[in-house]
């Protein structure tokens, strides 16, 4: 694992500076403390830092071919660079390393862009052709790792996190008012656009081609519900996702430095450690974190139970709410865009804890977005149904809908209930949205008097419609699972996953994410997925024996962390004076008496904590980002 950036001038008589890339290099070295290179070619320059983990004597990127007229620098791991080495030796290609960087190059050689196709893993390139004279950045399909790009009329910049981009001077920091509504209606930045104006994620499963002067972006993969396991037995259906789990952890595993395991005390993780204990070489590591709060649900003795069970070399780690908010101006910095996602933060300090035992990490990230694992699934595949069973008896449908939401718990349920005959999509958006939110409408009394005409909520919703747009014919299920897929998985949670992880130099893989995994998952039909109210039903099924049954049993309970507490108590009076603070009110954002309000409502009855984080979270990203320069590194 490592990080990456390098700049393009379209002039071919420009020179990228040394300084400049070494300035890059600098704001990512958390992401690769082991070394660092830098390729410079007139027009072109390359750098890397390198986190080693496969061939640790002879990895050290920039890596070319033979005769150097094809460079690469690489973040990510290949998992099946060993089939495709053997595969180009038979072509005649030379390798001088066993690293599966060297690999990529000589597919590139081959196959061109295309390369990726054959690719199975998380990865974010840059490939210098220096007989083209042209560049190829690309992205593993489901956004595992970041790659953000910035282009101008003379150049393209590019790097693993946004704080490289801004290390050269050319580029401007300028915020775009119309994302910040995008968060505060999501709780994240759904889509290719940032925080910042003109600086881009480049979208999961796609490559950008820069040659001449020109920029084509292409998208190589997509998720695609193609149902030709529709008509499969459940037994059979069984055998394969037994085959394809225990293949994608085994492919997981390999790695020249300790492997460790992050336990949540769910199904995902607990599922994952079973997979690794049987083929092991050694004793493995797990970790799990708990909070000093007695009155959240504690995780830990689930883990301490899936631990024990297969042996694992358990630790753990407690963090308060002092814990929290020192962090939280690093959480900003190394998040780089505003993220409502506190379990971000237990994140953190867990993969700090794993630093001193290990290099690698795996979690059970994606297998409720694949197989159907979230409570919201089920609840609204039940309104659907509902929907049509009793299209004719409008008032009736809504009344047996609020009886499934108090039986369930189901806010989405309860929240609609009364929209028989609204879309799937336009209620899902308001899901997405958090439709409970103070932002949910341009109306909002939080937002200032001088920026409320400016919202434009169809534009905040774009990536979503989008989206929808893309797989209208589809099940109701297959939309959701797509759109999570697409926005919501790789946007924020493999955001955090990537940026908590890396902020301590540790690689973390997510073997449920393998591309063979989501694809067979796609071709599952929803009664697979989900039965009657149980929900990932073919993934417990598969997993029933080899993970503890008080684990599978379990409600789900994501994974709790007592911020909603800490902002009421603890950290009242921090959190107040950043958002009253005249250095926040004076932005123009927000109506000052409204937050007043807002914390208050806060205090008294609970409500709006999501809103405060996320007010928060911005203005910490205002400071670090657009006041400050950003620093080269953080303590």
């Amino acid at each position: 694992m490592c990080g990456i950036c390098g700049k393009l001038m379209f002039d071919r008589n420009a020179r990228v500076s040394a300084q400049i890339l070494q300035r890059m290099l600098a704001s990512i070295r958390h992401r690769g403390p082991d070394d660092e290179g830098i390729y410079q070619d007139c027009q072109v320059g390359l750098g890397h830092r390198r986190l080693s983990i496969i061939d640790l004597s002879s990895g050290h990127q920039p890596l070319s071919n033979e005769d150097g007229s094809v460079w690469i620098v690489f973040n990510g791991e290949i998992y099946n660079y060993q089939e495709l080495r053997d595969f180009l030796i038979t072509k005649g290609h030379l390798f001088n390393t066993k690293t599966d960087t060297e690999v990529i190059v000589h597919l590139y050689e081959e196959f061109g862009p295309q390369c990726v196709d054959r690719l199975r893993g998380m990865f974010a390139f840059a490939i210098w052709d220096q007989r083209q004279r042209a560049l190829l950045l690309a992205r593993d399909r489901i956004g595992i790792k970041p790659l953000y790009y910035h282009v101008s009329h003379d150049f393209v910049v590019f790097g693993s996190e946004i704080k490289a981009i801004l290390a050269d001077p050319e580029v401007e920091r300028e915020i775009s008012p119309a994302i910040i509504d995008r968060f505060l209606t999501f709780n994240y930045v759904p889509g290719e656009e940032t925080t910042l104006k003109n600086i881009y994620k480049l979208a999961p499963g796609s490559f950008l081609f820069v040659k001449d002067g020109r920029v084509e972006r292409q998208q190589y993969w997509d998720l695609q519900f193609t149902k030709s396991a529709a008509n499969e037995y459940l037994k059979n259906a069984q055998r394969k996702l037994t085959d394809l789990l225990e293949e994608a952890v085994d492919l997981h595993m390999i790695s020249d430095v300790p492997v460790g395991f992050l336990l949540s005390g769910g199904v995902d993780s607990t599922a994952m450690l079973s997979l690794a204990s049987k083929n092991a070489p050694g004793r493995i590591s797990s970790f799990t974190v708990g909070f000093s709060d007695p009155d959240i649900p504690d995780e830990r003795p689930y883990a301490r139970l899936a631990a024990e069970r297969f042996g694992s070399d358990h630790h753990e780690i407690t963090i308060s709410a002092r814990d929290f908010s020192e962090f939280l101006p690093k959480y900003v910095w190394h998040m780089e865009e505003p993220v409502c996602e506190p379990p971000a933060i237990a994140l953190y300090y867990v993969s700090r804890l794993a630093r001193s035992h290990v290099k690698v990490l795996i979690s059970g990230e994606g297998g409720d977005e694949a197989f159907a694992g979230y409570s919201n699934y089920r609840n609204i595949l039940w309104f659907e149904r509902f929907k049509r069973a009793f299209k004719p008896f409008d008032g009736f449908a809504a009344a047996i809908l609020g009886g499934i939401s108090c039986l369930t718990h189901s806010r989405e349920v309860a929240r609609y209930r009364s929209l028989v005959d609204v879309p799937l999509a336009s209620y899902y958006y308001s899901r997405s949205a958090n439709s409970t939110s103070y932002f949910n409408t341009a109306e909002s009394h939080l937002w200032s008097e001088d920026l409320r005409p400016t919202i434009d909520k169809e534009y905040s919703l774009e990536p979503v419609r989008r989206l929808f747009a893309k797989v209208v014919d589809c099940t109701v299920l297959d939309q959701m699972l797509y759109v999570d897929t697409k926005t919501w998985l790789p946007d924020d949670l493999l955001l955090k996953a990537d940026k908590m992880t890396m902020a301590n130099s540790v690689e973390l893989r997510v073997p449920l994410l393998d591309h063979k995994i989501l694809e067979f998952a796609a071709s599952l039909p929803a009664r697979h997925k989900i039965r009657g109210f149980k929900t990932k039903y073919i993934a417990k099924r598969v997993l029933r024996n080899a993970i503890p049954a008080q684990i599978l049993r379990r409600k789900k309970a994501g994974f709790p962390i007592p911020y909603e507490s800490w902002l009421r108590n603890e950290l009242r009076g921090w959190v107040r004076e950043i958002l009253l603070d005249s250095r926040t009110t004076n932005r123009g954002y927000f109506n000052k008496a409204a937050i007043d309000g807002l914390l208050s409502k806060n205090l008294e009855f609970g409500h709006g904590s999501r809103e405060i984080f996320s007010l928060v979270a911005l203005e910490l990203w205002n400071r670090e980002f657009l006041e400050e320069n950003v620093p080269a590194a953080v303590d």
